[in-house]
């Protein structure tokens, strides 16, 4: 084979080398672009309509204004109060550096003329111009600082694009957003015949077709710093979330408050106990001691998985607590009053035991009657000789006796005069009766750990709220022996709001937790009834901290009148994702997203789903 036969072969081979390479591009270009096509068809709006000072994209109106003057000078944080605004709107900046040098001999050429204009000025006699004066400081201050390095100069644009649902709303925004600029002399226009340069400057996409720009130095520049949307980080405390404003993390110690207590509201389903689970895992690792009152059973998981006590109550198990209990404290004050206090925790309690319960306002009336004053005092009598027949008295010596129980109330009831027997007749269900032994008992429990969980899922509904009084009383007599920092979950707290009694015993919880240096946490899905109660609305107010998930169409008007929300707030409140909602703490408030890790979502959380993905 010739020299040249051959190497006509070896660029045949190449050029077919080349065709099948160049093929294949192709292809994979026509794919690209195919794919960007259905991503486009999938993201863009049904339709675009551009006006000469508004647009419509889709079903949504736009306008962009475009700031032109601003003052002599600017405050640290003046765009503040638009960014924090409560409407739907998009801020783009645009900043070009400028060379110092072109700026230095402009700013030369500005000194001179204006030196010449009160040069002439002075000659044809007039009073001095102090604007023209100002200008020339300003000037030379400036040129001063660019020759030292000490500042920049830079070119400025502002534009901001407006959104709304109808023109008239959009006129309404624009005007408030006017007023903004207007009380801190800032002036805007709206980019007349530009509407479409204006959506596209204002667009993630940093295209500037505008061109409205405004000759700026560093120190003007970074008074226009964008991040100053409400934030709720400190240097200590747990993380709650991510702060949807301006995704910053909303780090917050709820004791650094004027007292720790918080309220939660959510519709079933809004990620209430994953909230609070969440930040009772976390409040652990910072050395919290975390109590919980669960109804459901949602915190057995939990409790297992970081060796806690889980104690379940039902008439079935060998769990008793005695409400006889009194509180083994150290404080001289609180020991002389202890006996005093149990005794006005026990009249309530037995309120509601004896059938005398009165249901809060807002609820369906009960239909038993309510205790006579004769009966009230017949019943305070036989509590205080009860107690002195065990030998405890007023005297703080005598309070560690082993105290009564409710098989003593009984037998005091029994064998005195009056409606004694009649109110031992109706205590009998709970001393022999169906609902003996649980309460009727000496303790036998132990809470010194880090987390305990009372589990009432299993007792009946008569008895439930009885039994959360008496674990609440139990617990506070807990809190008040040894002061540390605690956290107590009252979980579906509506139950303890349908009764007077109960409801005044959680609001006395809420107002006196500080002092012993205790956080209460009120979870309620019931809102409605909780704040018809005067005791819900009081305990709201004795809360630092409320956190507001998603809510119920019904729930939205009422939260709204208690927490003054803006009309956005209101309309968010009820479309809200799970795990997602307004947080406040003091006067503070942020529109926050509740995350948690892989192992902290598999400890806590109740989505059955979620729990067995393989279900």
């Amino acid at each position: 084979m010739s020299r040249k036969d051959k190497k006509n072969r070896q660029l045949s081979a190449a050029q077919i080398a080349a065709q099948a390479q160049a093929m294949e591009e192709a292809e994979i270009q026509r794919a690209f672009e195919q794919g960007i096509t259905t991503l486009r068809d999938l993201i863009s709006p049904s339709s675009i309509e551009i006006h000469s000072d508004y647009f419509r994209l889709g079903t949504k109106y736009g306008r962009t204004l475009y700031v032109y003057g601003y003052p002599r000078s600017l405050y640290t944080g003046w765009l503040s109060p638009l960014i924090n605004i409560d409407e739907v709107l998009d801020i783009s900046m645009f900043i070009y550096p400028v060379d110092t040098t072109v700026v230095m001999k402009n700013l030369q050429k500005k000194v001179t003329q204006l030196e010449a204009s009160i040069a002439v000025n002075s000659e044809r006699g007039k009073i001095r111009d102090p604007e023209l004066e100002a200008a020339i400081g300003d000037a030379e201050e400036l040129r001063d600082q660019l020759q030292v390095g000490q500042e920049k100069f830079f070119r400025f644009g502002l534009y901001v694009t407006l959104w709304a649902d109808s023109l008239d709303e959009l006129s309404f925004v624009q005007r408030k957003i006017e007023t903004l600029f207007g009380q801190q002399m800032v002036f805007s226009k709206v980019a007349s015949s530009q509407q479409e340069q204006g959506m596209n400057s204002c667009m993630p996409q940093c295209t500037d077709q505008l061109l409205i720009r405004r000759n700026m130095n560093t120190g003007a520049i970074s008074t226009s710093f964008p991040f100053t949307s409400a934030d709720l980080t400190q240097e200590k405390g747990i993380l709650y979330g991510i702060n949807m404003h301006n995704n910053g993390l909303v780090i917050f110690d709820r004791f650094s408050l004027e007292n720790a207590n918080m309220v939660v509201f959510a519709k079933s389903g809004a990620g209430k106990s994953f909230t609070v689970k969440l930040e009772a895992l976390r409040s652990m690792m910072v050395g919290t001691e975390v109590i919980i009152v669960d109804p459901e059973n949602e915190y057995q998981k939990l409790a297992d998985a970081v060796g806690g006590s889980y104690i379940r109550l039902s008439l079935n198990s060998d769990v008793r607590i005695n409400p006889f209990d009194l509180p083994k404290v150290i404080d001289a004050e609180d020991a002389n009053d202890a006996l005093r206090a149990n005794l006005v925790v026990l009249h309530g309690l037995f309120r509601l035991m004896l059938g005398g319960a009165t249901q809060g306002a807002g609820s369906t009336p009960n239909a038993m009657v309510g205790l006579t004053p004769t009966e009230e005092a017949d019943l305070d009598q036989a509590l205080i000789d009860t107690y002195a027949r065990a030998g405890i008295t007023s005297d703080p010596l005598t309070h560690q006796s082993t105290p009564p129980t409710i098989a003593n109330l009984y037998d005091t009831l029994l064998h005195m005069g009056g409606t004694g027997p009649n109110l031992a007749q109706r205590l009998r269900k709970y001393t022999t009766g169906t609902f003996a032994g649980i309460f009727s008992q000496q303790s036998n429990i132990n809470i010194n750990n880090q987390m305990v969980v009372f589990n009432i899922r299993d007792l009946e509904d008569e008895l439930r709220p009885v039994a959360m009084y008496i674990v609440l009383s139990h617990i506070w007599n807990v809190v008040r022996a040894e002061q540390k920092r605690r956290l107590l979950i009252v979980d579906e707290a509506w139950q303890l709001m349908k009764y007077e009694d109960s409801a005044n015993f959680l609001f006395s919880l809420a107002k006196r937790a500080r002092k012993y240096y205790l956080g209460l946490t009120t979870i309620t899905q019931d809102v409605e009834d909780f704040m018809s109660n005067k005791m819900g609305r009081a305990i709201v107010s004795n809360s630092s901290m409320q956190f507001l998930l998603k809510q119920s169409t019904s729930a939205v008007d009422v939260l709204s009148d208690v927490f003054k929300l803006t009309n956005e707030e209101k309309k968010r409140l009820s479309n809200f994702p799970v795990g997602q909602g307004l947080f406040f703490a003091g006067q503070n408030h942020v529109h926050i997203q509740v995350i948690a890790s892989e192992t902290e979502e598999s400890l806590i959380t109740t989505n059955p789903a979620a729990a067995n993905p393989g279900a």
